[in-house]
């Protein structure tokens, strides 16, 4: 029995999926089998998984179910003691598993281990991007006031047994069903992070980048299903968890080229959290949405990607 399961989701995307295996076969710890759900593609992705040679890799396929269905048919045929997933355009680095299996194997009471993540274009070249968190055992709270402070859903090394415990993904949900897993998690086990960016989160055209309006609908039935079950400690975070989703969501049109949505998302967050209208975080997204309005989406991309190059260029001098 393999002691951990790889489950990668696939969808059209036999042009990052080659890659993306071979950042699994290249790591360090092998003790693991690769399922690759095939979730009703219409490329060759059936062809090109049938036509590799190794017996860790199995091959499932489906009619299209979604992200949460495919991740769902994965856990129900997972043999490891561990579960991963690895969505088919993100990458891993090669010391990845190990130092997560390490860290549950000396930590019984995590459920659930977590990596930084790094951003990276079509082409894996990093943006000088990174999703950092140091949130760890305890971590509701976070969750909810931080939002999914874990980054994507390819860091995650989780216990088979947490998902006996609390069911499987919400295939009612199109998106943020990852955070919606994270907190029910969270309501029962630990969680611990290794600070390193381990993940490599591809952005691409056909990626899974929800719009704005799309986000806010789910991400408005995760908070209400999570506060109908939450301890009464933290019955009085609500307030604050709207406030920190309409900051993410005004982040997220911004991203979209849509400032007047960002003004509005904005000021919602401010109307929930009216404390934090004068915060740096609060200021800085005023900054962003301004110089979007005055720029234009073309410009304002082009002027992001000139922070980001001098931003990688001061990382490799120092």
């Amino acid at each position: 029995m393999p002691q951990v399961t790889i489950v990668i989701p696939a969808y059209n995307s036999l042009s990052y999926l080659p890659a993306t295996l071979e950042s699994v076969f290249q790591q360090t710890f092998t003790d693991f089998e690769v399922i690759v759900v095939n979730d009703g593609s219409t490329d060759e992705t059936e062809k090109y998984v049938s036509s590799l040679n190794d017996p860790r890799l199995k091959l499932i396929n489906q009619t299209n179910q979604g992200l949460s269905g495919a991740r769902n048919t994965g856990i129900t045929n997972a043999q490891g003691e561990y579960i991963a997933f690895l969505d088919a355009d993100d990458l891993w680095k090669p010391t990845k598993l190990a130092k997560q299996v390490r860290c549950l194997e000396e930590r019984s009471e995590v459920g659930l281990v977590y990596t930084w993540t790094a951003l990276a274009d079509q082409n894996c070249k990093p943006t000088g991007r990174l999703i950092v968190s140091d949130a760890e055992g305890d971590v509701s709270e976070q969750l909810l006031t931080e939002l999914n402070f874990i980054g994507c859903g390819s860091t995650p090394l989780i216990r088979q047994e947490c998902f006996e415990m609390v069911g499987l993904f919400d295939v009612e949900l199109a998106a943020t069903e990852d955070w919606d897993m994270w907190l029910r998690i969270a309501t029962s086990y630990h969680f611990a992070v290794i600070k390193e960016p381990l993940v490599f989160y591809r952005a691409n055209p056909t990626s899974l980048s929800k719009s704005h309006l799309l986000m806010w609908e789910f991400s408005c039935k995760v908070i209400e299903k999570a506060f109908q079950s939450i301890p009464n400690n933290l019955l009085n975070l609500k307030s604050q968890t709207y406030s920190s989703l309409y900051f993410y969501l005004s982040w997220l049109a911004i991203r979209n080229g849509d400032y007047e949505q960002a003004n509005c998302f904005q000021k919602q967050a401010i109307a929930y959290a009216p404390q934090r209208k004068y915060c740096r975080d609060t200021l800085r997204l005023g900054l962003a949405i301004r110089l979007l309005q005055l720029l234009g989406s073309s410009r304002y991309k082009k002027l992001l990607e000139q922070i980001y190059f001098i931003r990688r260029s001061l990382a490799k001098i120092t």
